[in-house]
């Protein structure tokens, strides 16, 4: 699609590998243990199913409704790899709740017409030819899954509403610090090696990126392939234009009581806008907020060396701000 000159042009924008493809690397989900009850659940949004795994302490009250850890996976990932943290967040006393973005794991597709719509339509029903969204990375689509999330949250019985939290790593990292700041329910954020700022990537990514998005909007260029690599090894080709308007780092400014932990690596390789990270972090205007950059790993490092690091932070942070 691209030439090479211009595929590394673009590095300043897509060079966030993140983390799908070191979940993978984790191996197969963990078993869930006695002490903590699952079940399968749906969300759906903008309606579309999205697959969700819930998790639940087994000695919680009867009747007892429990602060709230939502998770999703990053770049290629899928929920099922986050059920390690997942359970040890459980065991500690929380109702947790890891989905699939639409496209992605046991999640239905978006879709999109590929043949005209019928002259008739009784009731605004009609068969049509589609084609399915699989495997693509589009963060506005994700984040309004994430919106969904919580609103399917609020409606769970088990859930303290007044006490929800977002877990993400990687480049889901990125979208909780963006739907905090947009969804005021949220009281806790902690974003792990996640990326808050594109715009550094630079006039000409920015140009091809709207290149790209006046093509598709002529039919001139359809969606990427399911499961299309162009990034490093990851799965899932990105909607470029769509990080033009996707800027966590701002979004973070609109919810100074939200409590927000940064953790970053303090090798990382990845990306290069860990500045810009901390820049937003330093113009947060809330008191309840916490960096923690650990020292000699890379951005991998999150899920291998670092990774019991990451969740007893995590998990410190979450008891602080969504526990009595």
């Amino acid at each position: 699609m691209w030439s090479s000159s211009k595929a590394l042009t673009l590095v300043g924008i897509m060079l966030v590998s993140f983390a799908g493809g070191a979940w993978a690397q984790q191996g197969a989900a963990a078993v869930v243990p006695n002490d903590v009850v699952f079940r399968k659940a749906t969300i759906w949004s903008e309606g579309t199913r999205m697959s969700a795994d819930v998790f639940a302490p087994r000695a919680a009250a009867a009747g007892a409704t429990l602060p709230t850890i939502i998770m999703a996976h990053g770049w290629g990932g899928t929920a099922a790899q986050l059920r390690p943290d997942a359970v040890a967040f459980a065991e500690a006393g929380y109702l947790v709740v890891a989905f699939d973005y639409r496209g992605w794991g046991e999640s239905d597709s978006r879709v999109v017409l590929t043949a005209p719509e019928p002259a008739e339509r009784p009731g605004n029903r009609f068969t049509a030819e589609v084609m399915e969204l699989r495997e693509i990375v589009d963060p506005l689509a994700e984040a309004q899954d994430w919106f969904n999330a919580i609103d399917w949250v609020a409606g769970e019985p088990e859930s303290d509403h007044a006490r929800i939290g977002l877990w993400g790593s990687s480049f889901a990292g990125g979208l909780v610090v963006y739907v905090a700041g947009y969804d005021h329910r949220v009281k806790a954020v902690h974003s792990q090696v996640g990326p808050l700022d594109f715009r550094n990537a630079g006039p000409e990514a920015q140009r091809l990126a709207q290149d790209e998005a006046t093509r598709r909007a002529r039919g001139e260029l359809g969606y990427p392939k399911p499961g299309e690599v162009v990034v490093g090894r990851l799965r899932g080709a990105p909607i470029r234009d769509h990080f033009l308007t996707y800027v966590p780092a701002d979004a973070m400014q609109l919810a100074p009581d939200c409590a927000f932990q940064i953790v970053l690596a303090g090798n990382e390789e990845l990306f290069n806008n860990q500045r810009a990270t901390i820049a937003a972090y330093e113009r947060f205007p809330g008191d309840k907020k916490n960096l923690v950059i650990i020292p000699g790993i890379t951005h991998y490092g999150i899920y291998g060396p670092a990774r019991v690091e990451a969740r007893r932070l995590a998990l410190a942070w979450f008891d602080k701000y969504l526990k009595p």
